[in-house]
């Protein structure tokens, strides 16, 4: 949902017809507010013991908040703008192919034939769903590009946020996650620059609504989620985000899909399931 409406935002459907907010703006926004909102609630509902962390984990915080979760949310964001949403999903979605070539080239795990093949289906699958098999499309290089380094961003988020969540609770780990990402926009992007856009108080408070409903609702769901799901089928579950996604962007935004990209959107969403699951044995043990 975010990314849809975050699109209409790029285009000029919701202010005056113009792209007053770009991604860097959008995504920095949604980063801000909700980490000011969650301090809030935290240091209300929970005190200071709250955000007592060690400093080893604050610093591997501090690496997933820039370069998982700020990377992710930004490079998808400009993927949606380049491309389409469908495209700029579907690339975002092989991040579990990734994260199994991780694991198997570190020795963390084994890479099956199941596994591997998931990996080659997702690959097939993405060729499909960009139009590298229609000898009329242009690809969009840029686009490509930015969408496949939102998928290593939310691979190494994924790789390194469960152990974070064992050893400290789910709340401040997304909260010193948050807080990096945060910092990181406003080194890139500072204060005075934003004052100079001169954006009104209705676009501010959509900003501000907009954070709270694709952001801050969103993760503090997913991570109190991991106290009771195992990061596997957390992650499994999470693959329902694009189909809901290219679903709301044919709906509410005209995008339009052919049946080979319908074809290789499904390819690579079975393959991010497959990749997940544990065979009969492992599973039983």
């Amino acid at each position: 949902m975010g990314v849809n409406v975050g699109k209409k935002v790029f285009n000029g459907s919701f202010f005056r017809g113009q792209p007053l907010i770009s991604p860097l703006v959008i995504t920095q926004a949604r980063t801000t507010f909700t980490v000011m909102v969650l301090a809030m609630f935290l240091a209300l509902r929970f005190g200071r013991r709250i955000f007592r962390i060690s400093r080893s984990d604050l610093i591997l915080c501090m690496l997933v908040g820039t370069l998982g979760v700020a990377c992710s949310n930004y490079f998808y964001y400009l993927s949606a703008e380049i491309t389409t949403i469908s495209l700029a999903i579907t690339v975002q979605y092989t991040a579990p192919v990734w994260v199994l070539l991780y694991m198997a080239l570190s020795g963390k795990e084994r890479a099956t034939a199941q596994k591997t093949g998931a990996a080659l289906v997702a690959m097939v699958g993405t060729a499909m769903a960009i139009g590298i098999f229609q000898a009329h499309d242009k690809l969009n290089f840029w686009g490509v590009s930015a969408a496949l380094i939102a998928s290593f961003g939310y691979a190494f988020y994924n790789i390194a946020g469960p152990g974070l969540v064992t050893r400290n609770h789910q709340l401040t780990v997304m909260f010193y996650i948050l807080l990096s990402a945060a910092v990181l926009w406003l080194v890139v992007n500072p204060p005075w620059r934003l004052i100079a856009q001169h954006y009104s108080q209705g676009e501010w408070g959509f900003l501000f609504v907009f954070a709270c409903l694709t952001m801050l609702v969103p993760y503090m769901l997913y991570f109190s989620g991991l106290r009771y799901l195992d990061p596997t089928r957390a992650i499994v579950t999470s693959c329902l985000e694009p189909v809901f996604a290219i679903v709301l962007a044919v709906i509410f935004l005209g995008e339009g899909l052919r049946a080979l990209q319908v074809a290789g959107i499904a390819a690579v969403l079975a393959a991010t399931v497959m990749v997940q699951i544990k065979p009969r044995s492992q599973a039983a043990a």
